[in-house]
């Protein structure tokens, strides 16, 4: 039996080693602080512009909606086609 090697065991497990507590600050000296990188400012800027801007461009939506009522709107077959196929293919993750 190895005595030595016993007692460098106990050594580690030993509950006589007890760390001693750091002195904790008072809750009045310690101040939390926050700093936004400019990427950040940049991003909320980004976000109140799009928040800010219309769903609808009436505009736009104004112009096509008297071209539909008047009739005068018209779409190839063809184009519609391919748009409806290029956005399957995007739902689906083929392109």
């Amino acid at each position: 039996m190895r005595i030595e090697a016993y007692s460098q065991v106990q050594q580690i497990y030993s509950n006589n080693k007890v760390n001693k507590a750091q002195q904790t600050k008072k809750p009045g000296d310690v101040r939390d602080t926050v700093s936004f990188s400019s990427i950040g400012k940049d991003i909320q800027v980004a976000k109140q512009a799009v928040k800010a801007t219309p769903d609808v461009r009436e505009d736009v939506v104004a112009k096509f909606k008297n071209a539909i009522k008047n009739g005068t709107y018209d779409v190839s077959g063809e184009d519609f086609a391919n748009k409806l196929l290029a956005k399957y293919d995007e739902a689906n993750g083929l392109v």
